[in-house]
């Protein structure tokens, strides 16, 4: 997929996409690069807020001087000049983007709440994850991996309670003590989801 289909895929399964359409540009959230110091605060990039922050790429702020890092990982054009075929790369600065990129970060743990949210066992939730992401549901083996992933990670953050509630991040309704291991493992999962090969590249 495009760059800006990769931001958007994981925010529409996530739930957290606007369907707001016209309008001036938004600046979503993006790794904090230090610039400021080296450039000045011409550089400075202030998050919009509400569900400007999460409109499709299309409305993304495009600086040539600093362009969206994300997506220019992904190969989308510098726009100084007319691009009739986008380049294709598949590198390891990649994978990092969508691991621990806050916007992606984001889309797991909303993704962890709509699983979290499901009526039924474990099994069911991660099923419901896998067919938001891949658009079919998972073989048996698939969803034991699945559940296998989220009984270790519930198991390390019910003992890591610090990491789990950063983790666990402020999505939606606050989360009782009681759930923030839970909700810390769902969203390891959803990453896990948002991450796959299947999700990304494949159709």
């Amino acid at each position: 997929m495009t760059a800006e289909e990769i931001r958007d895929q994981a925010l529409a399964v996530s739930g957290l996409l606007s369907p707001k359409m016209y309008g001036p540009s938004v600046r979503p959230p993006q790794p904090s690069l230090g610039l400021t110091a080296a450039f000045g605060s011409s550089l400075d990039w202030k998050t919009s807020e509400g569900e400007d922050r999460y409109r499709r790429a299309l409305y993304v702020e495009w600086r040539r001087t600093s362009p969206y890092p994300s997506m220019a990982t992904f190969d989308a054009p510098n726009r100084e000049v007319c691009t009739l075929r986008r380049p294709r790369s598949n590198t390891p600065l990649q994978a990092l983007v969508t691991l621990n990129d806050p916007v992606y970060v984001e889309a797991a743990q909303a993704l962890a709440r709509r699983m979290a949210n499901v009526e039924g066992s474990d099994a069911d939730r991660a099923k419901f994850g896998f067919r938001l992401c891949l658009a079919r549901p998972p073989h048996p083996h698939e969803l034991q991996s699945l559940v296998d992933f989220y009984a270790a990670a519930l198991s390390k953050y019910a003992n890591d309670p610090m990491n789990a509630k950063e983790l666990a991040g402020p999505r939606g309704r606050a989360a009782e003590e009681n759930e923030i291991p839970g909700l810390a493992a769902w969203t390891a999962l959803a990453n896990v989801l948002l991450n796959l090969d299947e999700t990304l590249m494949k159709p």
